[in-house]
């Protein structure tokens, strides 16, 4: 938090900074009825209405500090990172490179500049702002966290690993960066944080997020160990608590699945925007599509703007459906009432205007995948590419996966049940799709065949996508590029094989999810060895 000269205010700022909202409040404004020009005030009384998720409210009281501050850039910087919240990612960049234009020395405010340029997938810009945040205050350790996870997206891995270890020695429960450094770092019988982790989940064991963060690690480092069994009981460990107080409902699953396809024929013969050619990548996640999207963007004419939410949010406010979903059954449906040339053109001047991107490139947003249909109407020349797994595997790979627990498409994987229930509907779409779509658009491509021959695969995706061969596709470790997603440690390797059929190391504890996957005719009992 920033520091002010005026002692009431500083007060505010502690007791702000304690979450004592209430006393906070009442002394900023009693500054203002004997100062109604103080910024200072106005932009902590900001600061404490963001806390409180009301950031529209928020962006007034930060813009009324710079009305008597022009030249606030913390004010500017708050207002990105609640812009930023609102999924408002254009103004948010204007408001942080205004902020950061200002050369702003504080902390607090160098910090939220990096949070706003990571959150806007643009971790190049990010990471100088945190590095100068955990300078000008290296005692907190969230700053040394964020800075940490900037160079892991980065692929400066040992970089990552001096951070996060900078931000344990100042809180050895800061669970997050413990679980990073085992996140990126093979486990061995000899080697190994298994102890820490034991003493971290313990410790923290009652908070659901603590318990989420450090049983995953766990599970990460039993599996390099060699105890799968023991993995898959940590995992069970960690999502237990959180399990508890997340909301899934398969029902909505169903629902958007089967909207999804109904929508395609509706939209078949409407006009689109032409001038544009991006590349989606869809999926389950943990499925190889980071791995597609580095050997494709490895291609001189193909660049990787990330994972963008960009065509859901067009899509959801020129549809205005009043649910608050982005992704909903009844924002797909809306889709076949709108003028999808203008749906299209939208998509790509956003992209354009806050991700610097120029000619081909790719939009690699797992969720893309129930927008097939309203992405290739949107966007007639555009290609969708859906990678896909052997079941059991995409099953255990996105239970194995710790999404991000304020995004709630995600919340099947507390489950290795709801997880190969899900994947039973997703199967069944993408078919739907790869049947009903057209060829030359719409193509699947199969993470086995990748590994096997990637030659093969890499030239038949260019060829896909209209573009030649180049050999540096091959190479696609060398690519340099910012990867935001868990695979970030491995993408930066050549390829491996030993992700393949990986599910037959944790058979026994799968029986009730092969099950469902079998029933559903997704595979074969045939295939099972127990």
């Amino acid at each position: 938090m920033m520091t002010f000269g005026n002692t009431q205010l500083q007060e505010a700022a502690e007791r702000l900074g304690a979450k004592d909202y209430k006393s906070a409040h009442a002394i900023c404004m009693d500054v203002l009825r004997t100062d109604p020009a103080s910024s200072q005030a106005y932009y902590l009384l900001g600061i404490l209405t963001a806390d409180h998720a009301n950031h529209a409210k928020a962006i007034e009281l930060f813009e009324r500090a710079l009305q008597f501050n022009p030249d606030h850039a913390a004010a500017l910087a708050q207002i990105a990172r609640s812009h930023i919240a609102r999924l408002k990612r254009e103004p948010a960049l204007q408001a942080a490179r205004a902020s950061a234009a200002l050369q702003p020395k504080d902390a607090f405010t160098l910090d939220t500049l990096g949070v706003v340029f990571s959150r806007a997938g643009l971790h190049a810009e990010a990471a100088p702002f945190y590095a100068a945040a955990t300078s000008a205050a290296p005692g907190i350790a969230d700053y040394h966290y964020n800075h940490g996870a900037a160079l892991q997206f980065l692929g400066d891995m040992d970089a990552a690993r001096a951070a996060f270890e900078r931000c344990l020695a100042i809180d050895p429960l800061e669970t997050r960066a413990l679980s990073s450094i085992v996140q990126i770092t093979r486990q061995t019988a000899d080697h190994n944080r298994l102890a820490e982790l034991e003493a971290a989940f313990n410790a923290t064991k009652d908070d659901a997020d603590h318990a989420l963060r450090t049983g995953h690690a766990l599970a990460k480092a039993h599996e390099d160990i060699g105890n799968p069994a023991e993995a898959l009981n940590w995992l069970a460990r960690a999502k237990t608590k959180k399990r508890e107080v997340i909301q899934h409902d398969p029902a909505f699953d169903t629902a958007l699945f089967n909207t999804a396809q109904s929508t395609i024929g509706a939209l078949a013969s409407k006009p689109g925007y032409e001038d544009a050619a991006p590349i989606f990548i869809v999926g389950m996640p943990r499925t190889g599509t980071t791995l597609v999207e580095r050997i494709l963007s490895s291609h001189s004419a193909i660049t990787s703007a990330g994972e963008l939410t960009d065509f859901g949010l067009c899509l959801k406010r020129q549809s205005g459906t009043r649910s608050n979903y982005v992704l909903d059954p009844e924002t797909l449906e809306a889709a076949e009432n709108l003028d999808l040339a203008a749906l299209g053109k939208a998509y790509m001047d956003s992209v354009r205007t806050t991700q610097n991107v120029s000619g081909r490139f790719i939009d690699k947003m797992p969720l893309n995948a129930f927008y097939s249909a309203v992405i290739l109407a949107a966007l007639p020349n555009a290609r969708v590419i859906c990678l896909r797994r052997h079941p059991a595997d995409t099953v255990l790979s996105n239970y194995r996966q710790m999404f991000a627990t304020s995004f709630s498409y995600y919340n099947y994987a507390f489950s290795l049940e709801d997880t190969a229930r899900y994947y039973v509907g997703f199967d069944k779409m993408m078919k739907t799709f790869a049947r009903v779509l057209p060829a030359d658009r719409f193509c699947e491509v199969h993470y086995e065949h990748v590994v096997a021959d990637i030659e093969t695969e890499t030239r038949r995706l260019l060829d896909f996508c209209g573009l030649p061969f180049e050999a540096a596709c091959l190479a696609f470790h060398e690519n340099a590029a910012p990867v935001a997603t868990a695979s970030s440690a491995q993408v930066r390797q050549p390829l491996y094989t030993g992700s393949l059929a990986r599910w037959k190391r944790y058979e026994a504890g799968l029986a009730d999810a092969l099950d469902i996957l079998v029933e559903a005719g997704c595979m074969t009992s045939g295939e099972r060895t127990l």
